[in-house]
Parts: C-alpha cells; structure tokens; sequence
C-alpha cells in the first residue's frame, strides 16, 4: 500500500491569513493553480490553517461586491479543512476525497504543519489503480 507521502505533491503554493485576495489571485495566476493553501504566518514551520480556492474568491469576494485590495484572506478563506496524514494510507485520503467531494486534500505531518498537498491529478498519474481512481473522480464530481 502507498503512503499519502509517496504520491503527494511536495513542491506547495501557500499564503497568509493578513494577505489581500488581491495578492492571492495574482499568485493563482502566475501558479496557474485553483487552491492556495493558508499557513500560519507567525509559526516556524507551515500551520496550516485554511484554504483558498478561485471558486471561493469568485463568490466570497465578487460575487458579495468586496474590494479584493482590501479583502484580508482570512475573510475567506475555509477554516474546516480536510487533511490527511504523510503516512496514511493512501486509499484512506481517498476516501476522504469522495466522501467530502474534494478535489485536492492537504497533507500534514504529526504536529499539523502542511508537508504536501494530494490532487486528483496525483491520483490518476501516481497510482495504477485506475478503477479507484475512476470511482473517486466519479464520487467527486457528484452534485
């Protein structure tokens, strides 16, 4: 069984709660990414204490008429996130993701800091198992 760690994307985009969503869709676009990971600002390693994604500034900031210049990201941003652990199982953060619909899920160590990030992208390249992957997007991109 693989590990969350072994298919996990290492290389992560993150930010900061006291950052503009101004600051923050800039950093999409040069990222060309939809999910920008929120980490403690004030802690040594990378807390990770929310997320940001386009659908979230799309709604959350355009769509209620706020000015994204002065738009702080903890305004935002969804607090209750869903993580997996480095050294689940894999198929656990899985499940995870079909249960909650998500289509990526961070990957945290023991004491909660952001070591990696899982999307279905990874899913579908890291593993050869292309039934799971197939009912997990399925599971996903229900209403």
């Amino acid at each position: 069984m693989k590990k969350c760690s072994d298919v996990m994307t290492k290389d992560l985009v993150y930010s900061h709660p006291d950052d503009t969503v101004a600051d923050v869709a800039k950093l999409m676009k040069k990222e060309d990414i939809g999910p920008v990971l929120i980490v403690d600002k004030n802690n040594q390693g990378k807390k990770l204490v929310g997320i940001v994604t386009d659908r979230d500034l799309a709604i959350k900031v355009v769509g209620e008429g706020r000015d994204p210049q002065k738009t702080k990201v903890e305004d935002v941003m969804t607090v209750k996130v869903i993580t997996c652990r480095a050294d689940d199982d894999v198929q656990n953060a899985m499940k995870s993701m079909a249960q909650y619909q998500l289509r990526r899920i961070p990957v945290v160590n023991n004491d909660g800091l952001l070591v990696g990030i899982i999307s279905q992208a990874d899913v579908a390249t890291r593993l050869n198992e292309p039934d799971k992957t197939a009912e997990v997007v399925r599971e996903i991109s229900k209403n």
